[in-house]
């Protein structure tokens, strides 16, 4: 696709069939809508796999209606953050937006692991009433840095889990950034939630492992769930306006990550031939600056499975209707295909900053100092479609969400355990990866739970899979043979 160089939107309306992007004949329906009958969301006009009531505010009449509201107010707000993960990527590039919307954000609570120094460098600069760092230690040293640099405002400062669930509870806060990684998040997400606290999501795990206990409490406490990671804030954007029964399909978009240019034979055979050049280049990302763990799920594209389960929760998609397209410009972000066939697409520059703004600031439009788009600068988007061989972690993810209940928990901890153990470098190939979640998963199938799933079960089924990973790695070290 070319996109002309007079083009100047940032937000597409690509008219007519979504076949430039990936073809959509298997959603080829004949049916008809009566004008009696309320509109169904999804290809098949059954709404068939499809959640009545997402996590984000999207998709239903009383979605519709709140945003309108919201809107209508101006974007005079002000809110108070509570941001979880002030240290790590997320946190950081959220103060950035504090700082640059000085008058709309105020920071009442921080959360990080062990980074004391620079911990005690935001505590000094936005004042928050509770700092919580991850171990006794880091804490100690925390307010010893504040008193020695002469703190006056000396927040709370608090550890551990415990400390993490005071800083997303703290009562002034009325909306909580989940940048922690992991089933860590998932906690102090509900915790928040319960006190009907705003969540701007970026923390996959609240969705993927927790999506059976997360979405009913969102509807029960009427809060609104927010996405912070670009591809889901892409889709969350292009639905705003949409009516209820509108959405058709997702389309998710993927850089391709690091093995994007090898085909799929270049890529096995290197794995065998070469597996230490495989192991530096499945750690450093082609377009993002993001972390390690990160980096790695887009090399085996198991961060877009991962999305395609979180985009399930968050908008109420069927499995049958989220598709993954490759981008490798990543600047398209993700689409929505309506009912007409029309495609919405989101596009920016891969700048984390983006999305971010919009969870905090929805359904507002906030002015920023950021480089505007320049399509004619770009001259060339490109798609082509993910193949699901190369990458089986997708193949996976889809496998697991269709199963739902604690499934989607587990494919989430193996693959972290197994991800963890190849970054870890103890003998671990990049294809034994989606070998390992695969067992976990096919291990896992006796004991599937899919109704009334609680928070124990997720927790447990996170820590079960995790020691199966661990206990097959600690055997391929040892030389046994794991795999058929």
């Amino acid at each position: 696709m070319r996109v002309p160089s007079n083009a100047i939107a940032c937000l597409l309306l690509l008219t007519g069939s979504a076949s430039a992007f990936v073809p959509s004949n298997k959603f080829t329906s004949t049916s008809k809508t009566s004008l009696n009958e309320a509109p169904i969301s999804g290809s098949k006009g059954t709404g068939e796999g499809w959640l009545s009531k997402p996590a984000a505010p999207v998709n239903t009449e009383e979605s519709l209606k709140q945003t309108l509201d919201e809107t209508l107010k101006g974007a005079t707000f002000q809110k108070r953050l509570s941001l979880l993960g002030s240290t790590g990527s997320i946190g950081t590039q959220t103060l950035d937006i504090v700082d640059a919307c000085p008058d709309n954000f105020v920071v009442d609570a921080l959360s990080a692991g062990n980074n004391a120094k620079l911990m005690a460098e935001q505590v000094l600069k936005y004042k928050p009433k509770v700092a919580s760092l991850a171990t006794p230690e880091a804490a100690a040293e925390l307010k010893k840095l504040l008193v020695d640099a002469g703190c006056d405002t000396m927040p709370e400062i608090v550890h551990g889990e415990e400390g993490i669930l005071e800083a997303a509870t703290v009562s002034s806060a009325d909306t909580v950034v989940t940048g922690i990684v992991g089933a860590a998040g998932l906690r102090p997400t509900i915790e928040a939630i319960k006190l009907k606290k705003d969540i701007a999501l970026a923390n996959k795990e609240t969705l993927i492992s927790g999506g059976p206990v997360i979405n009913p409490l969102v509807e029960e406490y009427g809060i609104n769930m927010l996405p912070a990671d670009s591809e889901h804030s892409a889709i969350f954007q292009c639905l705003q306006g949409m009516p209820p029964g509108g959405l058709r399909r997702v389309i998710l978009t993927a850089s391709g990550g690091a093995f994007r240019d090898f085909s799929k034979d270049e890529l096995f055979r290197m794995c065998q031939e070469d597996p230490r050049t495989i192991q530096a280049k499945a750690t450093t990302h082609p377009n993002w600056d993001m972390g390690a763990k990160i980096t790695l799920d887009s090399a085996t594209m198991m961060n877009k499975g991962l999305e395609v389960i979180e985009a399930h929760y968050l908008f109420g998609a069927s499995y049958d209707d989220i598709d993954i397209v490759v981008h490798p410009q990543s600047i398209v972000h993700s689409m929505v295909e309506m009912q007409d066939t029309s495609c919405i697409a989101q596009l920016g520059w891969p700048d984390m900053r983006l999305p971010l703004v919009y969870s905090v600031s929805w359904p507002h439009r906030l002015k920023l100092p950021y480089k505007p788009l320049d399509l004619a600068e770009l001259s060339t988007l490109t798609f082509k479609r993910a193949d699901n061989e190369k990458y089986p972690c997708i193949g996976l993810a889809y496998e697991a969400g269709r199963a739902g209940g604690t499934m989607t928990a587990v494919l989430n901890a193996a693959n972290e355990m197994a991800n963890e153990k190849f970054r870890e470098d103890v003998g671990l190939g990049f294809l034994d990866i989606p070998k390992l979640i695969e067992g976990a998963m096919e291990d896992h199938k006796a004991d599937l739970k899919t109704s009334d799933v609680t928070l124990d079960d997720i927790l447990n089924c996170d820590a079960w899979a995790r020691e199966q990973v661990e206990a097959k790695v600690s055997k391929i070290q040892s030389g046994a043979q794991v795999f058929a």
